[in-house]
This record gives structure tokens, C-alpha cells and sequence, in this order.
């Protein structure tokens, strides 16, 4: 399978960069490729029928060029198509119900407490670059995974080497890139939750489950279900899986992995540079 670079994808000049830090530290943070930030015409549109992609709009919020992100870099939601492994095996994510169980990584299965809804239009001139969907090509990640073509919102997290990523700061502009709709199609995501942040397997990889925050829930078209179903329970802060790693600039990075135990006196292994360096050496073993 080859994967050329789509000549009307730009790439971001705020390339993913050697993260910084004090030279006494004697840590590196580096990555490779560059962000696109504007989406192209690519194979993924034959497909966008089948992936949460509609002609002439849709059902739900119908807001216009908004983000709809919520904290954290945004909503952690799937693509309409999207295939979530449960116990009775592979579903359509828009065909999960509460009470279904989703399987985890280990194998262990967990109950979804609700599957929250978002849709999309074009408001302006061009797809908003929170919202258009990126896509982790199939095999992008190994030779087995994702299974077939992955669509994520950008804000949506990966769990790779043990930490979590956003998959915007995966994009390498070939094997994993943003891809827009046509501009009279509507972007339908839905996000899974659970009674705890986990991680479940989408297309074979693994991917968080929805991580809400004091306000993210209100940002579904099915809000009012949520709190009808739950109203006044109490809304607490929900522990994160793992560690994130990825843009957030030099200290954050650095602060987050001196929570994971690494040393500030030695050079320490990066998860983020790491994956960022498997993805790349593996979408060059696809374009050959």
C-alpha cells in the first residue's frame, strides 16, 4: 500500500520541534515531520459516506465553523464507521448503547455509561482545523494496527509506549493527516464514556475513551439524555489513564515525564519522540 503526500496539504512552518530544556538536564525532546493543518481531497473522501461524512447535512447540533472542543485539546470522539471492539465482537460506534461492554486492551470489558453525539457543518470558507478528522492510516502504527483506515477528531489521544498522544501531534502529512469533507457535508463524531478513563480498541488500536472536564459534556447535540439520565450526580474529576505527552511546549513535556520517573540527570527516553520515530520509519516501509 503506498501513501503519497497530497500536494494541497501544507504543512504547518510550527513543525513538531526539538522540545528544549536545560542543557544540565541532559535531556532531548525531539520529533519529526510537520503538522497539516488544512485538510485535502484524498482517498479517505470515497469513504466519508460510510465514515460520518452526510451530503447536505444532518440531524444534530448543525453548528456552523466551531471547534465544539472541549478541555485538553479537545473532544476525544470517533468518526461515524468507526469499528469499537465489545464482547459480542465489532460495532459501528453510532450503533453502541448504553450498558454495552467495551473490550479493553487486556481483554477485560467495561459498561458505556453514554455515547455522546456531535455534529458539524461548514460555517465559513474553509473546514475549521478542530473539527476535520485525521486520519491514522491502516498499518500506520505497525504492521497490524489500526486494521483498516482510523478516524479520530484531532484532540482524540492514541496510547502509545505507555502514555497517551493526541493524534494531531502524530501527523507526518502522509500515513497520518487531516482529511476534509466535501464542503455540503456534515462531520459526525461520538465520543464513548465510561465510569472510568480507559482505553478501548477502535480499528485494532488503542484509543482513550471520552475524558470529560467541568464543562465538555454541554458541548454534545445529546446532552439533555446525559443529564436526564444522570442529574445530580456529582461531577467529579475523572482520573486520566496515562500520561499525556505531545505539543504542549519544552517544560510542560518535561514535567510530565519526570512524573512518569524519569531522571533530570541523565538523558530519559521520550514515549512522544519514540512513537513520533516508529510512525515515521513505518509510513517510509509503506511509501516503498
Amino acid at each position: 500500500m503506498t501513501y503519497l503526500r497530497d500536494p494541497n496539504l501544507p504543512r504547518n512552518t510550527a513543525r513538531r520541534r526539538f522540545l528544549g530544556v536545560a542543557a544540565a538536564a541532559g535531556a532531548r525532546f525531539a520529533s519529526v515531520a510537520g503538522i497539516a493543518l488544512a485538510a485535502s481531497s484524498s482517498p479517505a473522501r470515497a469513504a466519508g459516506l460510510h465514515l460520518g461524512w452526510r451530503n447536505g447535512g444532518g440531524p444534530g447540533s448543525g453548528r456552523g465553523n466551531s471547534g465544539g472542543a472541549g478541555g485538553g485539546g479537545g473532544a476525544q470522539c470517533f468518526l461515524q464507521g468507526t469499528s469499537i471492539l465489545t464482547d459480542c465482537g465489532e460495532k459501528y460506534v453510532e450503533d453502541l448503547r448504553i450498558g454495552d461492554r467495551v473490550t479493553l486492551p487486556g481483554g477485560d470489558t467495561r459498561a458505556i455509561k453514554w455515547v455522546g453525539r456531535q455534529v458539524f457543518k461548514k460555517g465559513g470558507p474553509h473546514w475549521h482545523d478542530s473539527v476535520v478528522p485525521i486520519r491514522v492510516a491502516r498499518h500506520a502504527l505497525d504492521e497490524d494496527t489500526p486494521h483498516s483506515d482510523l478516524y479520530l477528531s484531532p484532540g482524540h489521544a492514541l496510547f502509545l509506549n505507555g502514555v497517551l498522544i493526541r493524534v494531531k501531534d502524530l501527523v507526518n502529512g502522509t500515513t497520518i493527516a487531516p482529511i476534509a469533507p466535501h464542503d455540503d457535508m456534515t462531520i459526525e463524531y461520538y465520543a464513548v464514556l465510561l465510569a472510568t478513563h480507559e482505553v478501548i480498541l477502535a480499528q485494532g488500536a488503542a484509543a482513550e475513551t471520552f475524558h470529560p472536564s467541568d464543562s465538555n459534556r454541554e458541548n454534545f447535540s445529546n446532552f439533555a439524555e446525559y443529564e436526564r439520565l444522570y442529574a445530580g450526580e456529582a461531577l467529579e474529576p475523572m482520573t486520566s489513564y496515562a500520561t499525556v505527552l505531545g505539543e504542549e511546549g519544552g517544560w510542560q513535556h518535561l514535567r510530565a515525564l519526570l512524573l512518569l520517573g524519569a531522571s533530570p540527570l541523565v538523558p530519559m527516553f521520550d514515549p512522544f519522540e519514540d512513537a513520533c520515530e516508529k510512525i515515521d520509519a513505518r509510513a517510509k516501509e509503506l511509501l516503498i
